[in-house]
């Protein structure tokens, strides 16, 4: 099916600058024939008849296999942290990620 708008370069200038992305001239003509491409694949995607079908998210059923959730012994919570670098509260002690102080 051919799109009855097709998109122009000045649509895709247009979404760029939305997006707040630069965009050099080449990229500009690359990026209209691709994004028309997906467009026109979506356009042939929504002319399908789809009726009767339920949506799905695999093709496949597919089962997950789980374990039995089981208790079990694990390290002493005071030993781990005696062996940690730093340590506060009960917990693991890090430096800031962000570098700000609070």
């Amino acid at each position: 099916m051919t799109n009855p708008n097709p998109l122009t370069e000045a649509d895709v200038i247009k979404v760029a600058s939305l997006a707040r992305l630069e965009l050099r001239p080449d990229e500009v003509a690359t990026f209209t024939e691709q994004l028309g491409s997906v467009l026109g694949h979506a356009q042939d995607i929504a002319a399908l008849n789809l009726e009767g079908l339920s949506p799905m998210a695999h093709p496949f059923d597919l089962e997950n296999v789980l374990r039995e959730d089981v208790v079990t012994p694990s390290l002493d919570r005071d030993a781990v942290l005696a062996a940690a670098p730093d340590a506060a509260e009960h917990r693991f002690r890090v430096g800031r990620i962000l570098g700000e102080a609070p």
